[in-house]
């Protein structure tokens, strides 16, 4: 993919599990871009992302099998890889759920060995946000963008793209009044 030069946002989630925090979906309509680093869940959020005006970036989780999504849906599934890269100012981002980075004290460093092209790497699986920017590429989990274990509440990770600067906002929002 050709690398844009104009600066953007990009929303950075993971681990919806089949709900998507109301709050973060009103981000998602403010961003030219869209990464779910996996466990999506349920093709209603693939429906609910792909409805804002954002291109969207989507890796399968180790939950993302037709046993534990609604029956028929095995067809969107085939449709996610278990990696993928995008082109941003200044740099590539790539991503994936991170399941298959062990053990977990060397997380990090696997995927940044496996990815020494990107400037950030997004993952999810542990359902904890996190940015570490010590080294490069960056590596981070936006955490748990539904209920399921969100440690602190719903998360996500905005970062602004521009040629000569990356910057990341952290968000998580509160369980409490969320109504499914």
């Amino acid at each position: 993919m050709t690398a844009e030069t104009n600066p953007c946002r990009v929303l950075l989630l993971s681990d919806t599990h089949g709900q998507l925090h109301p709050a973060i979906m009103c981000i998602a309509k403010d961003v030219q871009y869209i990464v779910h680093a996996g466990d999506v869940g349920h093709p209603g959020i693939l429906d609910q992302l792909g409805a804002c005006r954002a291109q969207l970036v989507v890796v399968r989780g180790n939950n993302d099998t037709p046993s534990k999504w609604p029956d028929g849906c095995a067809h969107v599934l085939s449709r996610l890889d278990d990696r993928a890269d995008l082109a941003l100012p200044g740099g590539e981002l790539a991503v994936e759920h991170g399941h298959r980075a062990n053990p977990v004290a060397r997380r990090h460093a696997q995927l940044r060995s496996r990815h020494p092209q990107a400037r950030l790497i997004v993952y999810g699986h542990s359902h904890r946000q996190l940015i570490d920017d010590a080294d490069t590429p960056w590596v981070v989990n936006p955490g748990a963008a539904g209920r399921s274990r969100t440690y602190g509440g719903s998360g996500c990770i905005v970062l602004s793209a521009g040629v000569d600067r990356w910057d990341l906002q952290a968000f998580q929002f509160s369980l409490a009044g969320w109504k499914t």
